[in-house]
C-alpha cells in the first residue's frame, strides 16, 4: 500500500515534516510494507479483478505489528471530570490524582475517564480505525483533542482507506474522501489539536 493522500489540520502535517521526520518516515514505511495484508494464499498470475480481497483485521494487524516493531506503543489517558459535566477545574493544569481531589473539594462527585490510543510515540498519536466498525468522525477526534489537552502530544494522525483501497477489501470503515471534507466544513474551529488524515490505497 502506499500514502494516496494527505490532509493537514492546523498545520499537523507540516509538523511532523519539520520537527518529526523521523516518525512520519517510520508511518510511510508501515503503510508500504502493510501492502501483504490478504486473506488466505495468492496463486501467483492471477488477474487485479481475481486477486482475493482484503481483510480489515488483517490489515490492522499487520499495521499494528510494523509500527510495534519501530517502537511504537499503546498509550492512554486517565483524567476525572465532575458528574453531570459540570465544570470544577482545568483539566491540564493538575494531574489526575489533583483533578480528583479538586472535584472532591469543591463538593462534586468525580468521574473516571480513559481515553485510549493504538499508538503514541514521541508525542504524536496514530489511529487505525481499518474495522468493520468504527466510531463516529467527531468521536474518534476527541480521542486526540483529549490527549493534547492533557498535554500527551503535539499531533494526531488518523489512518483510512481511500475508496480505491475499499473495493479490495472485505470490509472496513468510511472512505478517506469523507473526513478531509468534514474537517474542512469546521474551518479552524475544530477540533483544535492538529491533525494528519492519511489516505491509503494499493
Amino acid at each position: 500500500m502506499k500514502i494516496i493522500e494527505t490532509f493537514s489540520h492546523l498545520n499537523g502535517l507540516e509538523h511532523m515534516l519539520v520537527r518529526k521526520k523521523l516518525l512520519w518516515a517510520e508511518i510511510e514505511s508501515a503503510v508500504r510494507l502493510a501492502s501483504d495484508a490478504r486473506q488466505g494464499t495468492e496463486p501467483a498470475g492471477l488477474s487485479a479483478s481475481d486477486r482475493p480481497k482484503r481483510s480489515a483485521v488483517q490489515m490492522r494487524q499487520r499495521l499494528k505489528q510494523l509500527l510495534r516493531a519501530r517502537g511504537w506503543h499503546a498509550g492512554q489517558v486517565t483524567h476525572w471530570v465532575a458528574e453531570g459535566g459540570r465544570p470544577a477545574l482545568p483539566p491540564r493544569a493538575t494531574s489526575a490524582a489533583a483533578q480528583k481531589r479538586e472535584i472532591e473539594r469543591a463538593g462534586l462527585t468525580p468521574v473516571r475517564k480513559t481515553v485510549k490510543f493504538d499508538f503514541v510515540k514521541n508525542r504524536v498519536a496514530v489511529n487505525l480505525p481499518l474495522r468493520v466498525t468504527q466510531a463516529p468522525l467527531q468521536d474518534r477526534f476527541t480521542k486526540h483533542q483529549t490527549f493534547f489537552v492533557h498535554d500527551q502530544i503535539d499531533v494526531g494522525i488518523e489512518i483510512l482507506p481511500m475508496k480505491a483501497l475499499q473495493h479490495h477489501m472485505l470490509s472496513g470503515p468510511d472512505c478517506d474522501e469523507d473526513d478531509p471534507r468534514n474537517l474542512i466544513r469546521n474551518r479552524r474551529g475544530g477540533p483544535s489539536v492538529p491533525l494528519v488524515v492519511i489516505g491509503i490505497a494499493p
